[in-house]
């Protein structure tokens, strides 16, 4: 007995040291390309130590990853359009290195991630694109240690003629390795809220004096600060985040729609102040707030007013859309609520963040992923801000220019069509063309049905005497 115990201790001493020294083992390597850079993440089966640098003629990265092993075929990696040229893996001791050819020079950037509900242990290797000008791109790092490229120059907002459309930003939520909340069966957040925000985009481009931008043209990760300054480039008027929410209950349901709350408004103001990345953006002309000649309090005092003034366009935006959502889907609650989001926390554009539903709620997830559905939300959200603008066009803008001439731009609106109605006595009515009505009913003949929806477009009307 006294020898069995002996051995069992001698085995365990050496099992501890083993398990210590054991090579992290690289499972899968996965690749997302985004406008302006490239993500790599490798899955780990623990935390690893790791080194990356860039060599020239030719253009390479060099990953090393101490005490790890390679269990996977990462070529797939040279799948999917990237920089990347080719990729080679090499061993010296312990320490693996990996490297990537590129056709051209990118600026790397890694971290790794400790293990969450979707993933383990992750190496993350980001790869931005050269630019032109040097200046024009500030590789910063975030607080939370995940990189971002920043793109100060502005963008100009008023075309030649004078008369600018207004700009909304439609920020479609998580995205790439983030895929956001899981519905059953599978259903991925990023890609529900992505087709509901590339289906707003088309039908805010389809009226006169708005223009939609996309923030996530498609399947990548962007910082959720990295949200905001693409906003504030591209000059947003307003900027709408789209998501699917998750709940602890699958019963859950409803749609919400959110604005900053005082509180994440004081703390912003602060951090604005504080940082001088964001007071540079401002000065330069990239926002709507100009501080670059003002004392500290001065500055302090006039940036909270325009957060202020944000956050109340917010509010108004915010419940037009909720009241247009509560046309189509249940509400989870009727009045727009308030948390500290950080994409909201902008202080000079007015931000909203819209909750499409519960995509863990069975019921809900289902209507999420039906385009019918899709499109209904987006025609709810378009309305709401639309609805917004007309009243409150920003200076400089078509809209504006309307209002003063003491014209009014009204719609789109859907109607149901009744007993004894036709097409053409519906287009005289809305002061519209046949042919518009046609084309945005995609309408083959004028025979309609009652209890049919037709889709009025949007038209100019003249003040009434």
């Amino acid at each position: 007995m006294r020898l069995r115990y002996w051995l069992t201790c001698l085995a365990i001493c050496l099992f501890v040291p083993m398990q210590a020294w054991a090579a992290a083992q690289i499972k899968s390597a996965r690749i997302w390309r985004a406008p302006d850079n490239t993500r790599l993440v490798f899955d780990l089966t623990g935390p690893v130590e790791h080194n990356v640098f860039s060599l020239d003629n030719p253009e390479r990265i060099v990953i090393d990853i101490k005490s790890a092993a390679l269990q996977t075929d990462i070529k797939n990696i040279l799948a999917t359009s990237s920089p990347l040229k080719d990729v080679r893996v090499g061993k010296k001791d312990s320490e693996l290195r990996i490297v990537l050819d590129m056709k051209a020079r990118v600026y790397p950037k890694s971290f790794t991630l400790a293990p969450n509900q979707q993933y383990g242990h992750r190496l993350v290797v980001d790869l931005f694109d050269n630019v032109q000008d040097p200046v024009a791109q500030v590789i910063k790092q975030q607080p939370e240690g995940k990189p971002v490229a920043t793109v100060t120059p502005p963008v100009q907002k008023a075309p030649a003629g004078g008369q600018r459309d207004v700009i909304i930003a439609i920020d479609a939520g998580h995205g790439g390795e983030d895929p956001g909340a899981i519905g059953p069966g599978g259903l991925k957040e990023k890609d529900v809220v992505l087709a509901i925000a590339r289906e707003l985009q088309r039908q805010i481009n389809a009226e006169k004096g708005f223009r939609a931008e996309l923030v996530r043209t498609g399947d990548y990760f962007i910082p959720l600060r990295r949200r905001t300054e693409i906003a504030r480039q591209k000059g947003a008027d307003l900027f709408v985040s789209v998501h699917a929410d998750a709940a602890p209950r699958s019963t859950a349901y409803g749609a919400s729609v959110y604005a900053l709350s005082d509180r994440g408004a004081t703390s912003e103001t602060a951090r604005w102040l504080a940082d001088s990345e964001n007071r540079s953006d401002l000065i330069g002309g990239t926002g709507n707030v100009t501080l670059g000649d003002k004392d500290k309090v001065l500055a302090g005092v006039l940036l909270d007013l325009s957060m202020t003034a944000s956050l109340s366009s917010s509010l108004d935006v915010g419940q037009k859309v909720l009241n247009h959502m509560g046309k189509i889907t249940r509400l989870h609650k009727s009045r727009v609520e308030q948390a500290a989001f950080m994409v909201l926390k902008s202080p000079d554009i007015p931000s909203i963040l819209v909750e499409t539903g519960f995509i863990t709620n069975p019921e809900e997830s289902r209507k999420l992923n039906n385009k019918s559905h899709q499109l209904s939300i987006a025609r709810s959200i378009n309305a709401g801000v639309k609805q917004f603008f007309q009243i409150s066009p920003p200076p400089g803008t078509w809209l504006a220019a309307q209002r003063d001439a003491g014209k009014t731009v009204v719609g789109p609106q859907e109607h149901v069509v009744r007993a004894g109605e036709s097409l053409s006595m519906l287009a005289a009515r809305y002061q519209v063309s046949l042919v518009e009505i046609r084309a945005l009913n995609k309408l083959k003949s004028d025979v309609i049905k009652v209890g049919q929806k037709i889709q009025i477009p949007a038209r100019t009307l003249a003040a009434q005497p």
